[in-house]
C-alpha cells in the first residue's frame, strides 16, 4: 500500500461526510482511508456506513472515548501503506493531491517528509456564531529561507526545532501539511503521536530524525476551522471544554492563564528535550519568549471578545517580577513589535478578520467541499 490516510474523528459526523468525500474521490487506487470513530455519539456511524462501497475504506469504532493522541494511535496501527497522511474531520483534501505527492515522492528519491501549504477556511459558526464563512489563501507564511521547492537541510530542520524553544514556528504545526513515511515514523522511540498534542510532538521528533524533507510551495489540502475544531474553543471562550473533548492536560510549575496552545507547546517541548536530551543539550525553554506570547494572546483573547478587561488585570497579577523583566524586554524583540503593529492597524468589528490576519469573506459558499471545488476551478489554484 503506498498511502494510508489516518481520519481521527469525535463526533465530527457534521462535517465528516465532506472529509471522507475529498478523499474517496480522489482517482487513486493504492490507498487507503483509515477512520477511527473515537465512540461517537452523534452520526457519525452512519456517515461511515454510507461510504462503506468503497473497498479503500477501513473503519474501526471505539467502545469508549480516548484522549486525542490514543486515536490517532489506534488509526496509525490499522494502518499499512508506506507514507502517511492525517486530516481533521473538518478537513478537506483538494483534487489531485496523490498524483502531486507521488511527483515530489519520484523526483525527489522517496523523501521521508514533504511539507506544503494549504488554505484555511473559517466554517460558519466557528467563532461566536459568525454567520458567514472566511479563507485564507495561505494556511501558513513560510519565512524568506523557504524560498522554493526543495530540500530542507539537516541544519535548517534543527535550527527550526531549536526556534520552537523560542516560541517560534517557522512551520506549520498542523500534521495535515506534511506527509511522512513509515520508514521516518518507526524511527521515533516511544511513538510518534505523543501528548497533549501528537502533531506537534511528531513534526518536531521527524525534524530530528528525518533523513530527508522536502518543501514544496503549493496548497494541496485545505485546513478547516469550524465549531469542533480547538481554535473554536479558544476564541470563543470555551478552552475548558476543548481540553475535554480532547482530553490534554497542560500543567507545569509557572503555567499562566491564557491560550492553550501556549501552554500545550510548553509541555510538548518539555517532553521533546527529555526524549532527545543528547540532540537538544543546551537548549532550553525560553521563558521570556513563552510570557511574551501567553500576554499577547491575552490581548487577542480580549480582542476576540473570550477574555474580559477584568480578566486582563487578574491574569496580569499573576506575572512575577521577572516576567514582568521579560515583558520589558520585549522592545528588543523584533517579533513583539511585529506583532505590536498589527494589534494597532487591526479592527474589532471582526473578530475572524483579527484572528486570522487577511481572512476574507466568502459569498454563497457554505461548506468546506464547495470551497475546496471553487479554489480548485481557478487559474491560480494550488499556488501557496
Amino acid at each position: 500500500m503506498k498511502f494510508s490516510v489516518l481520519l481521527p474523528t469525535r463526533n465530527g459526523g457534521r462535517f465528516l461526510a465532506d472529509c471522507i468525500a475529498s478523499i474517496l474521490e480522489q482517482p487513486y487506487s493504492d490507498m487507503e482511508l483509515v477512520v477511527s470513530d473515537n465512540a461517537n455519539t452523534d452520526d457519525t456511524p452512519a456517515v461511515i456506513a454510507s461510504f462503506a462501497g468503497d473497498a479503500r475504506l477501513k473503519a474501526i469504532r471505539l467502545d469508549t472515548p480516548v484522549c486525542v493522541t490514543d486515536n490517532w494511535n489506534c488509526a496509525l496501527r490499522a494502518s499499512s501503506g508506506d507514507y502517511l497522511l492525517v486530516m481533521g474531520d473538518d478537513d478537506c483534501l483538494l483534487p489531485g493531491y496523490f498524483q502531486r505527492v507521488e511527483q515530489v515522492l519520484n523526483k525527489y528519491g522517496n523523501p521521508d517528509c514533504i511539507t506544503y501549504n494549504a488554505y484555511s477556511y473559517v466554517a460558519r459558526g466557528s467563532v461566536n456564531d459568525n454567520v458567514q464563512s472566511y479563507y485564507k489563501e495561505t494556511f501558513f507564511k513560510f519565512g524568506q529561507d523557504f524560498d522554493g521547492e526543495g530540500v530542507l537541510s539537516p541544519e535548517m530542520r534543527f535550527a527550526i526545532v531549536r526556534d520552537m524553544f523560542r516560541f517560534r514556528n517557522r512551520i506549520p504545526l498542523n500534521m495535515q501539511t506534511t506527509l511522512m513515511s513509515r520508514r521516518a515514523v518507526n524511527r521515533i522511540a516511544g511513538g510518534i503521536f505523543q501528548p497533549p498534542f501528537p502533531d506537534h510532538y511528531a513534526l518536531n521528533s521527524l525534524l530530528l530524525k528525518a533523513n530527508t524533507w522536502v518543501y514544496v510551495p503549493e496548497n494541496l489540502v485545505v485546513v478547516g476551522v469550524s465549531p469542533k475544531s480547538f481554535g473554536h474553543f479558544v476564541y470563543s471562550d470555551k478552552q475548558e471544554e476543548g481540553r475535554k473533548y480532547l482530553g490534554i492536560e497542560s500543567d507545569f510549575a509557572g503555567r499562566l492563564p491564557g491560550i492553550e496552545l501556549n501552554n500545550c507547546m510548553y509541555v510538548w517541548l518539555t517532553r521533546l528535550k527529555e526524549n532527545y536530551p543528547d540532540r537538544l543539550a543546551g537548549i532550553t525553554i525560553s521563558r521570556a519568549a513563552y510570557v511574551r506570547r501567553q500576554v499577547h494572546a491575552w490581548y487577542l483573547q480580549y480582542r476576540s471578545g473570550a477574555a474580559s478587561s477584568g480578566q486582563l488585570v487578574r491574569w496580569a497579577r499573576l506575572l512575577s517580577f521577572a516576567d514582568w523583566l521579560y515583558l520589558l524586554s520585549s522592545v528588543l524583540d523584533k517579533q513583539s513589535w511585529q506583532r505590536l503593529w498589527l494589534l494597532l492597524r487591526s479592527s474589532k468589528k471582526n473578530q475572524i478578520q483579527y484572528v486570522w490576519q487577511g481572512a476574507l469573506p466568502l459569498e454563497n459558499i457554505s461548506t468546506i467541499r464547495e470551497f475546496a471545488g471553487w479554489v480548485s476551478s481557478r487559474p491560480s489554484a494550488g499556488k501557496g
